[in-house]
């Protein structure tokens, strides 16, 4: 049994949007992808590429995949990771590949000196919740989440018609 993490290559932002397709579904949130391949093309391989991609292949198939970029801490003065998504097939869980995925990134943090991989987790998602505290994350229930997007977005900006 083999199990490979790499970076995404040029030519698989069509594997990329499928697997982001698969978490929207298992996450409820199909009604929100509005992402296209080429839209995925060019964040990750575009001319400024400000997004990154590592697929786990398992015995040499993709099977799952990890989306982030860099952010940055004020307080330690590093930058970090976010994890956008992690998804792994139902068909290939309980193999390790999620976790092979995060070390992964947790490997990126240290080798570039950057100071924490951080992501967020549906309050409903108990299995993921329970996996990532195996794993020493520590759930930070005293931050909430804010998100601005649509119309709320055009009329912050100023834009609204």
């Amino acid at each position: 049994m083999s199990l490979n993490i790499r970076r995404a290559r040029p030519g698989e932002a069509g594997l990329v949007l499928a697997f982001i397709r698969e978490l929207a579904d298992y996450e409820k949130l199909s009604h929100e992808v509005e992402a296209t391949e080429a839209m995925i093309a060019e964040a990750l391989f575009g001319d400024d590429p400000q997004l990154y991609c590592a697929i786990a292949e398992w015995e040499g198939e993709p099977v799952g995949f990890a989306v982030w970029f860099l952010n940055f801490s004020t307080f330690s003065g590093r930058h970090g990771i976010y994890l956008e998504d992690l998804y792994v097939r139902p068909s290939h869980r309980g193999r390790g590949l999620g976790k092979a995925l995060l070390v992964y990134l947790a490997r990126e943090c240290v080798e570039n000196g950057w100071s924490r991989l951080q992501w967020a987790v549906l309050d409903w998602n108990v299995p993921s919740i329970a996996f990532y505290k195996s794993l020493g994350a520590v759930m930070m229930d005293d931050w909430t989440l804010c998100r601005v997007t649509g119309p709320a977005l055009a009329r912050l900006a100023g834009k609204a018609s």
